[in-house]
């Protein structure tokens, strides 16, 4: 990943979706906004308890960073599913309810979602000019969230699996993620090589590589180029959020993609 420094915000870009031209990203750390601590600073959550004009003030900020506007925003309203939504010109401004994942072909829409630990994904088909993003905690993963959103690109606009490039953005990485008994079985039920996704600790826990599970669910849904961030938000706070080294009273952080009008 590249890490991209503008005035005082500091965001990273997968260099593979550095490739698709006209494609702006940006996964964005929490510096360089206007929120207050705990939410310091560039906080992109609107139902963590931040100041609303704060929070407006931080998306305009991150929108301008990448050659968007505020007005061009399309984002879920995230609840750890596997729901994906297709969204157009129409979606501007709007929040899709119950969705974790969202693809568009649209050029001017820029979809968002938030994030604090969970794993953001960005997806870029280059031949057919589709972005997608998704949210995938450990409930999104095992439920298959990003095989879902390769066959959204797929069925929808014609995609193939293996023009996709995706990159698996800054989480919760293995060194952190404890589990307890209840994930332990759904990673069981959901991936048959789940011995390699969880690595049983000292104190008889068990800690969930969540990068590893998403980078596997892409290979096998024949996505062929995954860039993994490999980095830990809760390891990192000083540059991300992480609702579980900060004991949940934190902000989230900003994940962006989407095709720029050809206009612009």
């Amino acid at each position: 990943m590249r890490r991209t420094t503008v005035q005082s915000l500091v965001y990273y870009r997968f260099d593979n979706l550095l490739s698709c031209a006209g494609l702006a990203h940006g996964l964005f750390t929490r510096l360089g906004g206007y929120s207050q601590a705990p939410w310091a600073s560039l906080n992109t959550g609107g139902t963590v308890g931040d100041d609303s004009r704060a929070v407006d003030a931080n998306h305009a900020l991150v929108c301008q960073a990448i050659g968007f506007r505020i007005e061009d925003i399309a984002c879920p309203h995230q609840v750890h599913s596997a729901a994906v939504d297709i969204v157009d010109e129409r979606d501007k401004g709007r929040v899709r309810p119950q969705t974790d994942a969202l693809v568009t072909a649209t050029p001017g829409v820029l979809l968002m979602l938030r994030f604090a630990d969970c794993v953001p994904i960005l997806f870029c088909d280059p031949l057919r000019r589709v972005a997608g993003l998704a949210h995938a905690g450990w409930r999104g993963t095992v439920a298959g969230v990003a095989r879902a959103t390769v066959q959204a690109m797929e069925s929808t606009f014609g995609c193939h699996p293996s023009d996709i490039l995706a990159g698996i953005g800054p989480a919760i990485g293995p060194c952190c993620y404890a589990v307890g008994e209840d994930v332990v079985q759904a990673v069981h039920q959901a991936f048959p090589d789940a011995s390699r996704l969880l690595r049983s600790q000292a104190n008889g826990r068990w800690h969930l590589d969540l990068w590893a599970a998403n980078r596997d669910q892409l290979t096998r849904a024949g996505v062929r180029q995954v860039e993994v961030a490999g980095m830990c938000t809760a390891c990192h706070t000083e540059e991300w959020f992480s609702h579980r080294a900060e004991r949940g009273k934190t902000g989230r952080c900003g994940a962006l993609i989407g095709m720029r009008d050809a206009n612009d």
